[in-house]
């Protein structure tokens, strides 16, 4: 398996996960041809030096994602914090340690990018995601809050 960053032919494939579950299917507009705002996101993504949209493949079959975001900011010190999203594993390969080998590869990257803290969010809908982001060392330490337009 190989963890590299995402191509633009790797955009259906990576909708396709984050639109195959309860919660993807009310957000995501999955249909072929993907909708032109899929590719324009992932062009903005791909150009921003504090972005990395990776995929997982497996002999040339993408089964996992994430987005990790660096954000700098003047608390800490000027310090970077990182943030995951957008994390997804191919239903056929859940379970199968893919997650856990895709967040290990973030972390480190966040190190190696002068990050103090990784952070992440998590719908309160999906307590599997939470067990297994408490499994891997996170913790519940802050109150998340939205404000959808």
């Amino acid at each position: 398996m190989t963890i590299r960053q995402a191509q633009k032919e790797d955009v259906i494939s990576i909708v396709a996960m984050l639109a195959d579950d309860e919660l993807g299917r009310l957000r995501e507009d999955f249909r072929k041809p993907l909708p032109e705002s899929y590719y324009q996101a992932f062009q903005t993504i791909y150009e921003d030096p504090h972005q990395s949209l990776m995929v997982m493949e497996k002999e040339g079959q993408v089964i996992g994602t994430l987005q990790l975001t660096l954000i700098p900011y003047l608390t800490y010190q000027g310090g970077i914090r990182a943030q995951i999203e957008a994390v997804r594993i191919h239903k056929d390969y859940r379970g199968q340690g893919i997650g856990e080998q895709l967040f290990r590869w973030a972390i480190a990257e966040a190190q190696r990018k002068g990050a103090h803290l990784i952070q992440l969010t998590t719908d309160k809908k999906r307590p599997d995601a939470l067990r297994f982001y408490e499994k891997l060392g996170f913790k519940a330490s802050h109150e998340g809050m939205k404000l959808h337009f």
